[in-house]
């Protein structure tokens, strides 16, 4: 997937509207896009346009932002290069899955292509990150898993972790604390009443879960459960 050189800003503008969209079809808003980056919605707008400019996205005034086929192929590159530095901060260098977020931003504009794709070789070609998202292969196909957030799934409803949302450090140290982390068993036992926290059972443990984290977390059905609805 090479590319024309790009600003480290550009890189990482097209990289946070992949990932919004990733997970769920609704696509990214400016001020959705502010918020993720820590920047002010003057700042986003400018950069929008640049964008735009080259021919990386389509966007109109207060509308919805989407990314081109040329921005989804850079996107890709740069999810490629930042989930592979987070495996490898965590595989072989000793990083906790709340510390390698800031680190592999930093280092995913400074290496080179044939580092990335020496370190893949190294890893075993991973197809997935300490956090669950897939790994993006050399030529941008994404092999997604179908997965549901825990939230969504009825009383009974039984599967496996296969992603957890890298958005909060803090919960992931909560989730780490709680024995909560990918390919864990689950079964959704209830909900308490008036709106409380969510019931789960992980790995044999009972939980109770917000539903910040029950948001977080997402949930592969097990063979013997694929006829299971989702609540709605």
């Amino acid at each position: 997937m090479k590319q024309t050189p790009t600003s480290s800003s550009v890189e990482d503008y097209v990289k946070v509207i992949y990932s919004f969209t990733e997970w769920q079809d609704k696509p990214i808003t400016s001020s959705q896009l502010a918020a993720r980056l820590g920047v002010a919605n003057s700042s986003v707008s400018e950069m929008v346009r640049k964008l735009k400019d080259q021919g990386l996205v389509n966007h109109k005034p207060y509308s919805a932002i989407r990314l081109t086929p040329e921005g989804l192929t850079l996107a890709l590159s740069m999810v490629r290069r930042h989930r592979l530095l987070e495996t490898y901060l965590v595989q072989e260098l000793g990083y906790s899955w709340d510390e390698v977020h800031d680190e592999a931003e930093l280092l995913e504009h400074a290496v080179s292509e044939t580092f990335i794709e020496r370190m893949s070789a190294k890893l075993g070609n991973p197809q997935r990150d300490p956090h669950g998202d897939p790994i993006p292969d050399a030529d941008g196909h994404v092999d997604m898993p179908e997965a549901f957030r825990m939230g969504e799934l009825d009383t009974g409803h039984q599967g496996r972790i296969i992603r957890i949302s890298d958005h909060d450090p803090d919960l992931l140290r909560y989730l780490d604390e709680q024995h909560v982390g990918l390919d864990a068993a689950v079964e959704v036992v209830g909900r308490k009443p008036f709106g409380g926290a969510l019931i789960v059972q992980v790995g044999g443990t009972t939980l109770d879960l917000s539903d910040e984290v029950a948001d977080a977390l997402w949930v592969a059905t097990t063979s013997e459960h694929d006829g299971c609805t989702l609540a709605h």
